[in-house]
């Protein structure tokens, strides 16, 4: 049986066929280069917060919606801060998992 309780975990990583996508309580923390193993320093995804998902359909049809991301969606991340409105669509998820502790100590800033 597994746990019914409110979810306490802070971290996520969305990952991507290049990208990894690492969050905390939501927002964008670090991106990490699925080839080369190393965080980037600079990546227009850092900072920003997972608004939700984006569908995308066989016939062409792309479709945003605020929902729990899941396995063969595209994540849109999201700023509305000052007058610069910053946004991203991933490509396809890959995989949804929780980082280990040693990321966690590894993530930039």
């Amino acid at each position: 049986m597994s746990y019914q309780g409110t979810e306490r975990r802070r971290h996520r990583v969305y990952v991507t066929r290049n990208t990894e996508y690492h969050l905390r309580d939501g927002v964008c923390v670090a991106v990490r280069d699925r080839q080369s193993r190393s965080f980037r320093d600079a990546h227009i995804a850092l900072h920003l917060k997972l608004e939700g998902i984006v569908k995308m359909y066989s016939n062409g049809a792309v479709l945003p919606h605020v929902a729990e991301p899941q396995v063969g969606d595209a994540i849109y991340f999201n700023d509305k801060r000052g007058e610069e409105e910053r946004q991203i669509v991933t490509s396809r998820l890959e995989k949804i998992d929780r980082p280990s502790k040693n990321d966690v100590m590894l993530y930039p800033g």
